[in-house]
């Protein structure tokens, strides 16, 4: 699955060679994996437990916020995925969670609080606060409703 997510993050990112065909595509997944991420965002606090720090199911959810910051990032699939019902409250929900998880345990989920020393952590959550940001950020472009709800 992290896979399929990184080639079409690939596609995705690509806007040059995108055709309109293909945008269509991906804006009909953008349903499917909006809904994915809202359903399963919380395995990703599961890694603040040091055994649980391959969980694979928390990789998904990592690259699928990726993909989704990189498909918010598009006007085109922009205006479909504001209006999403209820992925910009789970994605600020997700945002207090993984903040509270960070000031309870060693945060992972930031770069700042990561670094010990010389040597730089390199863990599969890092930065995951600043993509959440980041969609969030996205939702609320040009978008007065959704920065109403922020």
């Amino acid at each position: 699955r992290v896979t399929l997510l990184e080639l079409m993050m690939v596609k995705v990112s690509d806007k040059n060679s995108v055709t309109s065909e293909q945008m269509n595509v991906f804006v009909r997944h953008a349903d499917f994996l909006a809904v994915c991420f809202q359903e399963k965002c919380g395995a990703v606090l599961k890694l603040t437990a040091a055994a649980d720090a391959e969980d694979e199911e928390a990789l998904v959810i990592i690259r699928l916020l990726d993909v989704l910051c990189e498909m918010t990032s598009n006007n085109s699939q922009l205006e479909h995925l504001q209006a999403f019902p209820g992925l910009l409250e789970t994605a600020i929900d997700t945002l207090r969670l993984t903040h509270l998880a960070g000031k309870q345990a060693v945060n992972i989920f930031t770069a700042t609080h990561a670094v010990t020393g010389q040597e730089e952590i390199s863990h599969p959550a890092m930065g995951f606060k600043s993509h959440l940001i980041r969609l969030i950020g996205n939702l609320c472009y040009k978008n007065k409703e959704n920065q109403d709800k922020v």
